[in-house]
């Protein structure tokens, strides 16, 4: 069997100690003057390049911002737009409304008119009708009871004096 003793693998001596803290100088100093400036370089590289993302994310979020703005003022504008649009359209509306009134009335007025120029004209045939009728009867009439004594002339001439003067009076 072997013969395993842990604390030989566990011991520290000053030489070991020693010998750990100078190889760690020299390949400090190795790298040091071969990696160092290459390493600084890489992280300057490295630090420039997030500092530009950075800095492009920030412009992003003010570009989006003043486009949010942009757009809320077009917002804005569309909604003042289309409440402008309604309000032309009501006042349309509301002037066709008058117009179609005022046509309706005019329609009616000018048919009203019609008929009572339409009345009247009835009723100056209906006098006229009447004052022939009533002529006609008024000559037989005549005719019967002064037909020896008047000739007709006369008594046409006495039936429309007749006539006349019972013409200006209301029917």
């Amino acid at each position: 069997m072997i013969n395993f003793n842990i604390d030989n693998y566990l011991r520290i001596s000053l030489t070991d100690v020693v010998l750990v803290l100078i190889s760690t100088c020299l390949i400090i100093i190795i790298a040091k003057h071969f990696f160092w400036d290459k390493l600084v370089a890489f992280m300057q590289k490295r630090q420039a390049i997030i500092q530009e993302n950075i800095d492009a994310s920030n412009q992003l979020k003010m570009e989006a911002l003043n486009q949010k703005e942009v757009y809320d003022a077009k917002l804005k504008d569309v909604g003042k737009e289309a409440h402008s649009i309604l309000e032309s359209a009501k006042a349309r509306a509301e002037e066709e409304k008058d117009e179609i009134i005022q046509n309706a009335q005019n329609q009616a007025e000018h048919i009203k008119r019609k008929a009572q120029e339409e009345i009247e004209r009835d009723k100056r045939n209906a006098q006229k009708e009447m004052r022939e009728a009533i002529s006609d009867v008024a000559i037989e009439a005549a005719k019967k009871l002064v037909e020896k004594e008047m000739d007709e002339k006369i008594q046409k001439q006495f039936v429309q004096d007749f006539i006349d003067q019972a013409g200006d009076k209301e029917w």
